[in-house]
């Protein structure tokens, strides 16, 4: 049928509702203007939803003339707290909040995609679920679809993500998707290392927290130097560290965040317990203590080897297959909540470049300067309908 082919003429359409997206963004699962934007693009393409319970999701169904399986589109909607600094003249009206991650492209490519299925509907061997989903910067959203009940019925999911994520020097336009292991699982910790607060002259006092805090940030970097296998790739960072309220002052406690990533999950498990084990031990070998919380994210994000290499396959009728890389010589070490989709149901997580170097849309993510070069937009676009109609047969 090739109604993938329609997408390019709907370009200025998608970029109209991205940079209208882009101007509301919102945090973790409570997104009420983004979801009330997305509805009233829904309704006036007449395509049926229902509002999630437990958050501002939306989930939907596009009823094919003709009987079949049933594919799942899936876009994530909310952003991240971050002050953009792109002096666009769409930019955020929202004070310390972005897109700074592509959300509101992937809502827009979805839309876009759907604007086309919806009008061909009576010709599609199947259905065509869609999920607008919230909370994915903090791993929350797919759990409440889930439970909402977007997999039921559901045979192959499939989403992607815009960016430079993978590497900005691949050029913009190109769709990468790879079978297996695509990206690494994304856990938060923290370490509240409880000291007692005295006079900055006389630590003799107290429990200095700060310098426990400082030992126990040197001994973590040991679990990977020297506890994990040179061939099991694996990250442990620490972001932040908050603590102290005066030079001369020996505070009660100093917190510690940070996050875990790994491809396999005995290693996943192996960091988060050594986490604690190092943050208790340490802490008690100088007389403070340590209380330890693992707030664990999404496991890895792993693609079923056949929707691999069917998304592969119409990747490189829809775009070229110059455009297109099927193979990597690593997984790639961000993390995507798009992980529990594939536990339920076989489908692929693809990537989408943007990256322009004379339009500097290769800035990295979660940067306040990040962007994209729009006028790939169409061909995310098109990849979602060619994925549907392929995998429907139509």
């Amino acid at each position: 049928m090739n109604l993938w082919k329609e997408c390019e003429g709907l370009q200025d359409y998608i970029v109209g509702i991205r940079r209208a997206l882009h101007q509301i963004p919102e945090l973790g699962t409570d997104l009420p203007k983004t979801q009330a934007a997305v509805c009233a693009e829904l309704d006036k393409l007449g395509i049926s939803y229902k509002k999630n319970q437990g958050d501002s999701g939306l989930i939907g169904t596009i009823q094919g003339g003709k009987p079949g399986k049933t594919i799942l589109l899936r876009a994530d909607i909310d952003a991240l707290p971050i002050k953009e600094d792109t002096g666009l003249p769409f930019a955020s009206k929202h004070e310390g909040r972005m897109h700074a991650c592509g959300h509101d492209n992937h809502a827009a490519m979805l839309l876009g995609a759907l604007r086309v299925l919806n009008e061909h509907k009576a010709e599609l061997a199947g259905n065509v679920k869609f999920v607008f989903q919230t909370g994915e910067e903090i791993s929350r959203g797919a759990k409440v679809a889930i439970k909402e009940g977007v997999m039921d019925g559901v045979d192959a999911v499939f989403g992607t993500h815009i960016g430079s994520i993978l590497d900005p020097n691949i050029p913009s336009g190109t769709l990468i998707v790879v079978p297996g292991c695509a990206m690494a699982s994304f856990d938060r910790f923290v370490l509240t290392v409880k000291g007692t607060g005295c006079h900055g002259s006389t630590p003799e006092k107290g429990v200095d927290p700060i310098t426990i805090a400082a030992n126990i940030v040197l001994s973590l970097q040991e679990v990977i130097a020297r506890e994990i296998a040179a061939p099991k790739a694996a990250v442990l960072t620490i972001g932040k560290i908050a603590g102290g309220f005066a030079y001369n002052v020996i505070p009660n406690e100093v917190v510690i965040e940070g996050t875990i990533r790994a491809f396999e999950d005995p290693v996943r498990q192996h960091l988060a317990k050594r986490i604690g084990e190092i943050g208790k031990g340490v802490a008690a070998t100088f007389r403070g203590g340590c209380d330890f919380e693992m707030d664990w994210g999404a496991p890895p994000v792993v693609n079923d080897d056949a929707m691999a290499k069917l998304a592969g396959d119409t990747a490189k009728k829809v775009l070229g297959a110059e455009n297109v890389i099927t193979s990597m010589p690593a997984p790639n070490m961000a993390g995507e909540d798009f992980a529990y989709y594939l536990e339920k149901a076989p489908g692929a997580f693809m990537f989408l470049s943007s990256s322009n170097h004379e339009k500097h849309t290769d800035i990295p993510h979660h940067n306040p300067k990040f962007d994209v070069d729009e006028d790939v937009l169409y061909r995310g676009s098109a990849m979602f309908v060619g994925l549907v109609e392929e995998f429907l047969g139509c």
